[in-house]
C-alpha cells in the first residue's frame, strides 16, 4: 500500500478504520515496527489484525496470551517424546560408541560429541512466535491481551520487538527472513512497561462515534434495516452514558443487531428490548440501570 489512505480504503471491505488508525497501521507496516493497540474490550482490537492479514494477504499467528505464560508456550519447547524414542532406537548405537569405556565418566565423554544431534531442528516444536518468524511470507504476529502475561513475558519480548529475532541457548540465534507485522493489544487491565512501549507505535481505539458505529453494523450485517441500525446505534451511544459495571463493546452492538434481525424486528419497542437486553448488557444490576433509564422512555 502506497498511502494511509489506500490501506484505509482496502480495509473498509471488512473493517471500517478512521483516518488515524489506518495511518498508524500504514506507518507500522511501512516502517517494519510493532504496533500496540490499547482500549476497552471489544473496540475492534483484534478484527483489526485479522483485518491486515486478510487486507495483505498475509498469514495471521496469533499468540493468546494469559498469567503463567511463558516460552515454551510462546515461542518453542523440545519434543521430549521424540528425544525419548530417538534414544530408544539408537540404542545400539549408543552401546557400539560406549563399548570400550571403561568408566561412566569415560562412557560420557564418548557421547558428548553427539549431545547437540538431540537439540537440532527436528526436535524443536515452534509455538506462535517462532513460527512467525519463521514464516516463508511476511506474516502478521498477534500478540493478543498482553496485559494478561506476567511483567516479565513483555521483558521477554523486547528482542522480538527490537530487533525481529530470538535467541535459542542451544541455537543460537534466529532472525527472520521476512520480520512480521508484529500488532499488540491490551485492554489495560494493567499498565505496559516503557521499555514495551518505547519500541512500538501507539494507537488507542475507543468506542465508536455513532457515524461509524453505523457503519460498522451495515459492513458487518448486509441488509440490515436503515431506521432499525439507526435506533439501536441512538440507544447503546445512550447506554454508554450510564454508570455501568461493562459498557456494551462494539461486539455486543453486532450481537444484538444480529438478535433482532433474527427475530424480523422493523423497529425498537419497549418489550423487544427488555427482552434481548442480554445481548447488549451482561451484568443483572446493569440491565435493571438500563430498563430504569431508557427502557422505559421508549
Amino acid at each position: 500500500m502506497r498511502t494511509a489512505q489506500e490501506l484505509g480504503r482496502a480495509l473498509s471491505k471488512t473493517y471500517i478504520a478512521d483516518a488515524r488508525t489506518a495511518l498508524v497501521c500504514w506507518l507500522a507496516l511501512t516502517l517494519g515496527r510493532p504496533l500496540l493497540l490499547e482500549g476497552p474490550a471489544g473496540v475492534g482490537k483484534t478484527d483489526l489484525a485479522r483485518a491486515l492479514a486478510d487486507t495483505l494477504s498475509r498469514p495471521l499467528v496469533r499468540l493468546q496470551c494469559y498469567e503463567g505464560l511463558d516460552e515454551a508456550k510462546a515461542l518453542y519447547e523440545w519434543d521430549y517424546a521424540k528425544q525419548m524414542l530417538y534414544t530408544q532406537l539408537l540404542r545400539d548405537t549408543v552401546a557400539t560408541q560406549t563399548k570400550g569405556a571403561t568408566s561412566i565418566e569415560a562412557a560420557v565423554d564418548e557421547l558428548a560429541g553427539a549431545e547437540s544431534a538431540f537439540f537440532g531442528k527436528r526436535f524443536l516444536i515452534s509455538r506462535p512466535l517462532l513460527q512467525a518468524l519463521e514464516s516463508p511470507t511476511p506474516a502478521v504476529l498477534l500478540v493478543d491481551e498482553v496485559d494478561r502475561a506476567d511483567p516479565e513475558f513483555e521483558a521477554f519480548l523486547l528482542e522480538i520487538l527490537a530487533e525481529g529475532q530470538v535467541t535459542i541457548p542451544e541455537l543460537g540465534t534466529v532472525r527472520s527472513a521476512h520480520p512480521p507485522l508484529v500488532i499488540l493489544t491490551t485492554n489495560a487491565t494493567r499498565d505496559m512497561t516503557d521499555a514495551l512501549r518505547r519500541r512500538c507505535l501507539h494507537a488507542f481505539l475507543d468506542y465508536p462515534p455513532p457515524s461509524r458505529e453505523l457503519q460498522i453494523l451495515e459492513l458487518r450485517i448486509p441488509g440490515i434495516a436503515k431506521d432499525l441500525a439507526t435506533a439501536l446505534v441512538t440507544f447503546v451511544q445512550d447506554v454508554r452514558k450510564l454508570d455501568l459495571r461493562k459498557l456494551p463493546s462494539i461486539a455486543e452492538t453486532i450481537d444484538w443487531a444480529r438478535a433482532l434481525v433474527l427475530l424480523n424486528a422493523s423497529a425498537l419497542d419497549k418489550e423487544l428490548v427488555s427482552s434481548t437486553l442480554g445481548a447488549l448488557v451482561k451484568h443483572e444490576d446493569d440491565r435493571r440501570k438500563v430498563e430504569a433509564s431508557l427502557v422505559s422512555k421508549i
